[in-house]
This record gives structure tokens, sequence and C-alpha cells, in this order.
């Protein structure tokens, strides 16, 4: 029913290995987004909603949890899913109401 676990433990561990240490812990921010500030810790929540619509929605499979189990768990996925996609249009509706950072230019005068 659930498929072979080494294909959800990979994408667990490339995730994790990706999301945690370089983005979260370390405070990267992709070039792109350096100039849309306004928005960041409402988009940050949102990947850490994508991040544990994976951990839902691989644990039960790797652990080979019966049939209604994984139904469960699919089903708070789809409400990660939806939390996730509010926050990040909540982030695009506050960085459109926002200036945009950049360089300064000092007053003349």
């Amino acid at each position: 029913m659930n498929g072979n676990p080494l294909y959800h433990w990979i994408a667990l561990a490339v995730s994790t290995a990706l999301m945690l240490p370089v983005a979260i812990l370390a405070g990267w921010i992709p070039p792109w987004m350096r100039r849309r500030q306004a928005g960041m810790r409402l988009r940050a929540y949102g990947i850490l909603c994508i991040y544990a619509l994976m951990l839902v929605n691989g644990i039960p499979r790797i652990a080979d949890a019966s049939f209604e189990t994984v139904m469960d768990c699919m089903n708070v996925g789809f409400g990660f899913t939806t939390a996730a996609a509010v926050l990040f249009l909540l982030s695009a509706r506050k960085d459109s109401g926002a200036r945009t950072a950049g360089p300064v230019e000092p007053r003349k005068g």
C-alpha cells in the first residue's frame, strides 16, 4: 500500500538537509527574496508548513501504517497545504504594501 519506504526516506533526508540547516538555522535568504522583507516571517512559516506536510505524509508511510492512518495523516497534510498557501498569499499582500528594501541615498540639503 505504501510503496517502497526508501523513497520516503530519501525525500525526508533531502528536505531536512536542505531546509533546516541551510535555510532556517543559518538565516539564508534567496537572492530573489532579499528585496521583499515585509512578509519574510510569514513566508518562513509557510515553508515550515510545507516541511510539516512532508513529515506528516512521509512518516506513516515509512512506518507501514494502516490505510486509515495514512489517509488521516494525508487529510492533516491538506490542512498544512492550505495553511502554507494562506501564509504565502498574506506575505505577498504584505510585501505589495511595503516599500522595497534597497540602497538608501543620502538626503541633499
